[in-house]
């Protein structure tokens, strides 16, 4: 009787499972345990099923699932297996400042996304640079594969750190929150503290991540997500990008993709996604900006693969965000779509002057929040 009460009042069968769940995983990464928010009962195609948050990997969304036509669910984002992932997650030499983070799955990117250069101390391994007026030692933890390619700073400074859980909502959705602080110790100016979520609801999954300037200093901000969408149908060629960017930043090569502080203009060029366009052999590691806005002020990327009968919408409301950048081998089955608030180096004045390069100077008590919604559509 106690049990059946429990069951009504839970107001699903006992055979059932609610339609929301937020779910320890068994896998640890970064000292926790991932959370696995899930959707139970349905089975329509394009509907979002499961999402793989990692707390302890600075709440990394390792892996997204829905239902794809013909093909049942279906991993929408490209990652190992959470127990292949925690293989590569030591933090060693491979993974040194939380690199795998950034290799797979969807990693928020804080305080900073993209590359920045600086001058390279070899044996501390980490370069030094301006931020916001002041001198920094930020960790030189990537370079080019080329010889002689320049060690720099990039994606950030929490890849590999852990957020602390603070809450967990199945009332109409799965939804889990998780905070951070710190002062990053000459590493980048003042002190932050960062809130990041997650929501798997009916119709979308939706990441905010929101920083707050917790110090007496203005606190330069950028943030940033890393998703590698995957092509369920495998075939890169015919799939189609959208990116409503009037200007491309040009680099010096794509093996090290510095920014010169060129721009040009991506109408009649191949770089107009301004309409979804075919992908065809076309490779992409290149940052969009100068966004064309919808009249709400929303600003909406598309990834589509016509062979599995659909596209990703990806939508944001926040005004700083200013980029998309697009990382697109044509010899790989993804197409990683980064909305970003600044563009690459930006805080090199040597090459972009007095230009806009996206980043946010909070005062202090300030914050701001990043938004990204995916939906599943149907083409």
């Amino acid at each position: 009787m106690a049990v059946a009460g429990v069951g009504a009042m839970a107001g699903c069968s006992l055979s059932e499972p609610p339609p929301f769940q937020v779910i320890d995983s068994d896998v640890a990464l970064g000292g926790q345990k991932a959370v696995i928010l899930k959707r139970s009962g349905v089975s329509e195609p394009l509907t979002l099923t499961e999402a793989e948050i990692l707390p302890g990997r600075g709440f990394n969304t390792w892996q997204l699932r829905g239902i794809v036509a013909g093909k049942g669910v279906t991993d929408l984002f490209t990652a190992p297996s959470l127990a292949e992932a925690a293989k590569l997650m030591t933090l060693g030499e491979n993974d040194y400042r939380g690199n795998e983070s950034f290799k797979n799955g969807g990693s928020p990117l804080v305080p900073f996304a993209n590359r920045i250069r600086g001058k390279l101390d070899e044996k501390a391994r980490t370069i030094e640079t301006s931020v916001g007026g002041n001198t920094v030692k930020l960790p030189a933890n990537w370079e080019g594969k080329n010889p002689g390619a320049e060690p720099h700073s990039m994606h950030g400074l929490i890849l590999g750190e852990p957020l602390k859980v603070t809450t967990r909502d199945t009332t109409s959705r799965a939804y889990i929150e998780a905070t951070y602080e710190k002062t990053f110790a000459g590493e980048w100016p003042g002190q932050m503290a960062v809130r990041c979520s997650a929501e798997l609801d009916a119709s979308s999954f939706a990441l905010t991540i929101t920083a707050k300037n917790t110090g007496s200093e203005p606190l330069p901000m950028g943030l940033g997500w890393h998703p590698y969408f995957n092509i369920p149908s495998g075939d890169r060629t015919q799939a189609k990008l959208r990116i409503p960017a009037k200007t491309r930043a040009l680099v010096d090569n794509y093996d090290n993709v510095f920014p010169t502080g060129e721009i040009e203009p991506t109408e009649g060029s191949k770089f107009d996604f301004r309409e979804a366009r075919t992908m065809g052999d076309q490779f992409l590691d290149d940052c969009f900006f100068d966004l064309i806005r919808a009249a709400d002020g929303t600003v909406t990327a598309e990834i589509h693969d016509p062979k599995s009968g659909f596209k990703y919408v990806v939508t944001s409301k926040s005004k700083d965000i200013k980029a998309y950048q697009c990382y697109a081998p044509p010899d790989k089955s993804f197409i990683v779509l980064e909305p970003q608030y600044n563009i690459g180096d930006p805080f090199n004045t040597k090459i972009w002057r007095d230009r806009d390069t996206g980043i946010v100077m909070l005062a202090p008590g300030q914050e701001t929040t990043y938004d990204a919604t995916v939906r599943l559509v149907k083409i």
